[in-house]
């Protein structure tokens, strides 16, 4: 997977199409390392999507609004200061570089017209988005700012002159010619190459070498198809400068065929305008009418820059370490129980040590005496610095506080029981989240139950709210399943009426399910389907014959100061059902 030189031009020219004489009417800043432009062009209005991320970093068109913040952000400020209402002069990619050029011509705070560059390097760790003046090459500033602790050869910071990155020691691809491959291709003069046999293995790497902006899944790509090719042997080079220029031309006239190379179908794997790998029982590829589509759905079904997947990372990591305190709280619980229950022998203890008081010498460390309940004999610790009757006492007080702690431990385990229920349940919610704002709905959720410090918000917070999963039975039954404790609570006491039947899976961290009855009597098969749908939306769903809870909505109840999504029920009844969505 790489955004390399030639998607970067592609993306370019389709870019310039769209938008070329446009006018910039909104600009956001969703994200720390996100901006996203409307623009107005040729009747039709364009959202530029822009992301210097260091492992997805991109620019392409979007169909989806993300969510922006309450308050902007500084360089979404500056931007719309310097950007808003400029028109589109010019979009260009910057020779064979993974960087974007977008010429604006704006007007300054006297009304004069001038010309600013919003600069868009797409380069891993190294990306940025840098706003420069025209005229003076100073930047402005960058989402991204560089100091000189971070890089000696090129500072990034406002009022410096702008300076390309470092140039490297390869051919532009756009400008590779037929004579430039031969010489790549020619044996080293000093003879190490002279034995060099070109195949799909060494091909593909002294290609990505010796040419700028390709990547190497795209030099594999074009070695093979080169390979494949009967003039190949006899002039390599020639063929393989065919493959570029069919490449250049795919790229500047927009003749290619964006496509993504999916496994399974469900993983993408990779993209580009040129077919990268051949179809297989587990690779398919999807083609796609504009490259900014195939950018956009490829990297929406990516997990690793799948945007509520990246915000749940450190929240999967604080409940993962919660749930691992409270097993471990579990388990000394339960074993200082177990000892608490096994105190018998300190009664026992202190009732044959009093009476056997007369057989105990001073500053002995033990002493044997007769059990009198079986007439065996009995090894009894003392402590030496205490008298034999002090000794007795000591193991009575143990006995009685082993009786106090058998019941506050107990109460201690049950309580221990329905936090960790409780977090289980927000760690599955946490592995189906599929939107920023189930993922900070949860987040919530556990700072106001004390699980977690609650963020600092800047400005007036936002209100989030996420709606149920909903479906429908065979008979036209309606269904929801709660996408959090909150959602949990709200769909039970106060969506769902007295009559509707709810479902949860049996002693499983998992979503309320209701099925609205809606003044009919639904069959079994009708609670059947919402207990597949139950169990599917638990921590069984990768199970089978999950035991599925199911009742009356008024015979659930929720004790008070209990947690979300936590309840009581009676009446109920228990189906075992398979994960299944209808």
């Amino acid at each position: 997977m790489s955004f390399d030189g030639v998607i970067t031009g592609a993306i370019a020219e389709e870019i310039k199409c769209r938008i070329l004489g446009g006018k910039i009417e909104k600009i956001y800043q969703p994200e720390n390392d996100e901006l996203v432009f409307h623009i107005h062009a040729q009747g039709t209005g364009h959202r530029l999507y822009a992301s210097c991320n260091s492992s997805h970093p991109r620019i392409h068109f979007i169909r989806e609004i993300p969510e922006n913040p309450s308050s902007p952000l500084a360089f979404c400020m500056l931007l719309r200061k310097h950007l808003q209402s400029g028109r589109i002069l010019d979009v260009r990619q910057k020779d064979s570089e993974r960087i974007i050029e977008i010429r604006v011509e704006t007007r300054n705070e006297l009304g004069f017209s001038v010309n600013k560059r919003l600069i868009i390097e797409i380069m891993g760790k190294h990306s940025n988005i840098i706003l420069v003046d025209d005229d003076s090459q100073k930047i402005i500033d960058s989402i991204k700012r560089v100091s000189i602790d971070v890089n000696r050869y090129r500072q990034i910071l406002p009022g410096k002159l702008y300076q390309i990155p470092p140039e490297q020691d390869k051919v532009p691809f756009r400008s590779l010619s037929q004579s430039d491959l031969e010489k790549i291709l020619t044996p080293d003069v000093t003879g190490m190459t002279s034995d060099l046999q070109l195949n799909e293995e060494n091909l593909p790497r002294l290609l990505m070498s010796a040419i700028q902006g390709i990547s190497l899944s795209l030099a594999e790509s074009l070695a093979a198809s080169a390979l494949a090719d009967p003039d190949f042997n006899q002039n390599p080079a020639m063929v393989l400068f065919e493959r570029f220029h069919n490449l250049i031309l795919a790229m500047e006239e927009g003749s290619g065929a964006p496509q993504v190379h999916v496994l399974n179908g469900e993983k993408p794997l990779d993209f580009h305008i040129i077919p990268l790998m051949p179809d297989s029982p587990e690779i398919s590829t999807l083609t796609f009418d504009s490259l900014s589509e195939a950018l956009e759905y490829f990297y929406a079904h990516r997990d690793s820059s799948n945007r509520a997947k990246q915000k749940a990372t450190d929240l999967e990591k604080n409940v993962k370490n919660i749930l691992q305190k409270l097993y471990l709280k579990k388990q000394r619980l339960s074993e200082d129980l177990l000892e608490a229950e096994n105190s018998e022998k300190y009664r026992l203890f202190g009732e044959l040590l009093t009476a056997s008081l007369h057989l105990v010498r001073p500053g002995e460390s033990s002493v044997k005496v007769v059990n009198y309940y079986d007439g065996e004999e009995l090894q009894i610790p003392l402590d030496k610095r205490l008298s034999p009757s002090k000794n007795a006492q000591q193991y009575f007080k143990k006995y009685g506080k082993a009786k106090t702690a058998v019941r506050e431990k107990k109460v201690q385990l049950e309580e221990l029981e329905t936090d960790i229920l409780y977090v289980e349940s927000v760690a599955e919610f946490l592995e189906k989240a599929s939107t920023p704002d189930e993922v900070e709905m949860l987040r919530t959720e556990l700072a106001e139950n004390g699980y977690m410090k609650k963020r600092k918000v800047v400005g007036k917070p936002s209100k989030i709210k996420t709606k149920p999963y909903e479906y429908k039975s065979e008979e036209g039954f309606r269904i929801l399943a709660g996408r959090n404790n909150t959602d949990n609570d709200q769909l039970t006491f106060k969506s769902a009426g007295p009559k509707d039947i709810w479902f949860h899976a049996k002693d499983l961290a998992g979503s309320h399910v209701i099925l609205f009855t809606e003044g009919r009597e639904p069959s079994e098969e009708s609670i059947r389907q919402a207990a597949s749908i139950a169990a599917f939306h638990s921590k069984g769903k990768n199970s089978e014959n999950v035991p599925i809870d199911y009742t009356r909505v008024k015979f659930v109840k929720k004790p008070k100061g209990a947690k979300p999504g936590m309840v009581i029920f009676t009446d109920n009844r228990t189906i075992y059902a398979n994960p299944l969505l209808p």
